[in-house]
């Protein structure tokens, strides 16, 4: 929110959320505004949705920290989810002399590790007791990035899309890591240090294809008559590349 100093001049105050917003830290249980959370069939309801259970569970932390833990990491594997469908749209949608079949590639292997992740991530809040979002349009309202809006983009756009999601994914585990020592809930910084030591790796990889340089030179040889020779620059016959 813009603001005025007393010499008159103009400042802007970043306002950062608290953990407790950004991880929905105070959504747990039922509630009828929630997607998912209702339903007309007759079924026996074992524990509420984003709950914990109050013992047992199998693992020697305070309930207190096994719901805040359950909770964080439940909002990761719903972010993650979402991830995982922007990632499968662009890998069906490849197209271009790059993109058609090495980055088709590149996608299905950042979906396959997406896929571990989220059912590591998963089991983790299982193990603590809770239980995991599953509903889809509950894991999208629940998570801290958003899908890209429906339709056919570049490829480039396609890809600056699923770098900022892996950037913000990175930076909300680091948080949760960070938390979690504090905690003293060493099980889930295992699990959620090799989450992000991938997720650095896929977000690098697509910094990567991002840059600038590139060996294809589209189609401007079909028409400017050089037959794709290499005539535009000089080349040095004793260069040891030759």
């Amino acid at each position: 929110m813009p603001s005025t100093t007393t010499d008159g001049r103009t400042q802007t105050k970043t306002v950062t959320q608290s953990p407790a917003n950004e991880f929905h830290l105070d959504k747990s249980g039922l509630d009828p505004n929630m997607p998912g959370h209702s339903s007309e069939h007759n079924m026996i309801m074992r524990q509420e949705p984003r709950t914990v259970k109050t013992i047992g569970a199998g693992i020697g932390l305070p309930f207190e920290v096994r719901q805040e833990m359950a909770l964080m990491l439940d909002v990761q594997q719903c972010a993650l989810t979402v991830a995982l469908h922007q990632y499968n749209k662009h890998h069906w949608l490849t197209e271009g002399a790059e993109a058609f079949l090495s980055l088709h590639l590149l996608l299905e292997e950042h979906i396959e590790k997406t896929i571990k992740h989220i059912d590591s991530i998963g089991e983790r809040v299982a193990r603590l007791g809770g239980v995991p979002t599953a509903h889809p349009v509950t894991q999208h309202e629940l998570s801290y990035i958003k899908h890209e809006v429906e339709g056919r983009y570049t490829i480039r756009d396609f890809l600056r899309n699923d770098l900022e999601h892996e950037l913000k994914i990175q930076e909300m585990l680091r948080k949760q890591i960070s938390r979690a020592h504090e905690l003293k809930d060493f099980g889930t910084v295992e699990v959620l240090e090799e989450v992000l030591r991938d997720r650095e790796d896929l977000g690098y990889h697509l910094y990567s294809v991002l840059e600038d340089d590139t060996l294809t030179r589209g189609m401007k040889h079909l028409f400017d008559g050089q037959s794709d020779i290499a005539g535009d620059r000089p080349m040095d016959p004793g260069s040891p590349l030759q």
